[in-house]
């Protein structure tokens, strides 16, 4: 008798993303009320993505949820494969995140928070000339060493922004970052945006500005809330 052969495809190793992150069956509650559900969304190398949708839709929410800020959320965010929560000094390692606020400390200069800001990263040490250089990317040649209570709101945003100057991060993750910005930083700040995806990287945001770029994706999130007669579910 012939032995029956072994099934290749029973043995084949389980096909993994090629995605470099991915929602799967996605949602989020917040007290007792469902923001989005069962968003599935695949971020890829070289795409700019603005999240969308009306106020109170879950925009600030779903970003602290890619970022691991939050767990409160139902089904899986992937990163290159796997469970994000799983692997996160690795997804860290190449992520960039600027908060709706300007995370800057105002009793310091930007020079100051910027060599803060690279302190926080063991692998990184900036230089003076590469935190001048990137301070004067925003428009803020001549701020270095002013306190930043003394600065604008647009200004005190800059000095938060120009951290997309000195870093390395491959994923960039924006809430709002327009906010108080005129049209000239605004198609400056297009540009990096292009620059970044072109070379590779990621970006995702949030705005109510029109962004002066063409291949920018939407993920809006008034396609993901159920109808108002629906159930909510516990997390």
């Amino acid at each position: 008798m012939v032995e029956s052969l072994p099934s290749v495809l029973s043995e084949a190793a389980p096909v993994l993303s090629s995605s470099f992150m991915e929602l799967k069956a996605l949602g989020c509650e917040r007290d007792t009320r469902v923001l989005f559900s069962d968003i599935n969304w695949s971020f890829n190398d070289g795409d700019i993505v603005q999240i969308i949708g009306p106020n109170g839709s879950g925009k600030t929410t779903l970003l602290r949820c890619l970022v691991s800020l939050s767990e409160q959320y139902k089904g899986d965010i992937l990163f290159k494969g796997s469970a994000v929560n799983q692997q996160l000094y690795g997804f860290r390692q190449q992520l960039l995140y600027l908060g709706h606020l300007p995370g800057i400390k105002s009793s310091l200069n930007p020079t100051e928070n910027l060599r803060w800001y690279g302190g926080l990263h063991s692998d990184t040490c900036f230089t003076d000339a590469e935190i001048v250089s990137a301070l004067s990317e925003v428009g803020l040649a001549g701020f270095e060493n002013i306190p930043c209570h003394s600065l604008s709101a647009g200004q005190q945003r800059r000095v938060s922004l120009a951290r997309l100057y000195l870093s390395s991060a491959k994923l960039w993750i924006l809430d709002e970052p327009l906010t108080a910005i005129d049209k000239e930083g605004i198609a400056k700040l297009g540009a990096l945006f292009q620059s970044h995806a072109q070379a590779g990287g990621v970006v995702i945001l949030t705005t109510h500005q029109d962004l002066p770029i063409d291949n920018v994706l939407q993920l809006d999130l008034a396609k993901y809330q159920p109808p108002v007669e629906a159930m909510s579910w516990l997390l």
